[in-house]
């Protein structure tokens, strides 16, 4: 495990993040509105994604789960042309919002509402799959990475980064205050950990340091590269399916 704490600009990768902490399927109004930002698309583009593909050169069809306003999809469809891609996510909002952000590139995107932990896709369909702060708003993290990792193809290549629990990240969802695994406001949230779209549950299961790196051997990946950043707050990581 290395760290690069110094290695991106903290303060503008922060806010993003802290953006993307309230991603969630009944996203904050202000988060909503900040996501499809003309401010948040710069900083998707000059610095968090350049930090995210890590030299990345993706091709073939890509998808994203969790992908809010379409930023991350759309930016990557702007700097790749050989690239197609999918955007996924559970709030239909937000759905609307990133069909709009990725209308400019015709049929090399398109957008569809699922549920990350109970994709659609056939097995083996995309050379890339995006998670993008996205794993933390589901309390059955380990079935969306194992999604995830379902619809990539021989070789495909995961990427992407989250946030892991830490004082940083509590405060940054919960303002201090937070047990793993269990509901901020009171409500009933779905198997997966998905919210309701009429419910106001704020469901979260942060992931503790090195859970991650588990997982991603369990499921048995190769080329599996994490780092963490930001003190420890959050990790980023790469990981490749076995042909």
């Amino acid at each position: 495990m290395k760290s690069d704490r110094a290695a991106i600009g903290g303060g503008t990768v922060l806010a993003s993040l802290a953006c993307q902490a309230e991603a969630v399927p009944e996203m904050r109004a202000n988060a909503k509105a900040l996501m499809a930002s003309g401010p948040y698309r710069l900083l998707v583009r000059r610095v968090v994604l350049p930090w995210v593909l890590q030299g990345e050169q993706p091709a073939g069809e890509g998808l994203e789960i969790g992908a809010g306003s379409g930023a991350m999809t759309a930016q990557l469809l702007a700097m790749f042309p050989q690239l197609r891609m999918v955007a996924t996510d559970y709030d239909s909002e937000m759905v609307e919002r990133a069909g709009q952000a990725v209308a400019p590139y015709g049929d090399r995107a398109r957008v569809e509402r699922a549920d990350a932990a109970d994709l659609a896709f056939v097995d083996g369909r995309f050379d890339l799959v995006l998670s993008a702060a996205m794993l933390h708003h589901t309390l059955a993290w380990e079935k969306a990475l194992a999604e995830a990792i379902r619809v990539l193809r021989p070789g495909g290549r995961l990427i992407g980064y989250d946030l892991l629990d830490s004082a940083v990240s509590r405060l940054m969802h919960f303002g201090g205050a937070h047990e793993s695994g269990h509901a901020h406001e009171s409500g009933h949230a779905h198997e997966s950990g998905h919210v309701p779209e009429n419910g106001h549950v704020h469901e979260t299961r942060l992931i503790r340091p090195g859970q991650l790196e588990v997982e991603l051997r369990r499921l048995r990946l190769t080329a599996v590269r994490t780092r963490r950043s930001l003190g420890g707050a959050v990790v980023r990581f790469s990981a490749t399916k076995p042909a």
